[in-house]
């Protein structure tokens, strides 16, 4: 027979009770709407939908087998789908990161969610070691999880490199700067030839005229001996061997000016008559 359902008395419910006529069935959506709510008289199938009376969890129907549940890929978590979906669309969402189980890297991986970049800094540390879950930036940065070296970031685009007027060396960036801070930047001498202090008085290009890290010796032929800079200001008169006869000591004899400087009694420089100390220390703006 057919059913005018214009002329039904009562609600969908009254006679759609699985006896007088068709009901729910056992996989039915949980709700307690009325069935035209959905439905049309003419035919259950199609349905429109609306989650409005809906009053169990979305997984009681989003489980794959009523309606559409969580895909292989879906993100690790036990939160509810309404914690992140809303029911007009699916891919329109927002992520609740304190229920999501697993490490930021099962889902970051550049195909589930967003992974790092080409040109991120290389490190095997999880994503929340920098970042927080409400932005990629600002992020924080703990050079203690950097597994290359320092220019394999610091190259002037993955992160600050070496300035136009930056002094030439192919040294790591902290061989002389802190990873707190750029400046101030720290550089202390390991050669053996190395004469002292000389940071006291005087500027790195007073040695590295190039700015860079050869050195440009004004007497080449005694370096790297201090008479390499200093030939120049050597003084015949008062570097006195021996006083009669007058005998005087060669720039090249004295050349590291920490040798012999020694005044001899006469020629065998057997005998000494004077003996010097305490002089041309590096740390004085002039010879003593």
């Amino acid at each position: 027979f057919l059913v005018d359902h214009n002329a039904v008395i009562g609600t969908c419910s009254s006679c759609h009770d699985g006896t007088t006529a068709t009901g729910k069935t056992l996989t039915h959506v949980s709700t307690d709407v009325e069935c035209d709510s959905c439905h049309l008289t003419a035919a259950w199938i199609p349905a429109t939908f609306s989650h409005e009376g809906i009053f169990d969890g979305c997984v009681t129907c989003h489980d794959g087998t009523t309606a559409t549940g969580k895909t292989l890929n879906h993100i690790q978590t036990n939160d509810s789908c309404e914690s992140c979906h809303s029911t007009v669309v699916w891919d329109t969402f927002l992520v609740d990161h304190n229920a999501v189980i697993g490490t930021c890297a099962s889902c970051h991986d550049g195909t589930i969610a967003t992974g790092k970049s080409i040109t991120h800094v290389s490190t095997n540390a999880e994503c929340d070691t920098c970042h927080v879950t409400t932005a990629w930036s600002p992020a924080l940065f703990d050079h203690t999880i950097i597994v290359d070296n320092c220019a394999s970031c610091h190259d002037g685009i993955t992160a600050t490199g070496q300035n136009v007027g930056h002094f030439g060396t192919a040294q790591e960036c902290n061989t002389c700067h802190l990873t707190t801070s750029w400046l101030p930047d720290m550089f202390s001498h390991i050669s053996a030839n190395y004469p002292g202090d000389h940071r006291l008085n005087l500027a790195c290009t007073d040695c590295h005229i190039t700015n860079a890290e050869p050195v440009s010796w004004q007497f080449p032929a005694y370096a790297p001996d201090c008479a390499g800079c200093h030939a120049g200001d050597f003084v015949q008169d008062e570097h006195k061997k021996v006083d009669t006869p007058r005998i005087n000591y060669t720039p090249s004899e004295l050349r590291d000016c920490s040798g012999a400087c020694h005044e001899y009694v006469d020629t065998t420089l057997s005998t000494i008559r004077e003996f010097r100390t305490n002089e041309h220390r590096v740390s004085d703006n002039g010879f003593d």
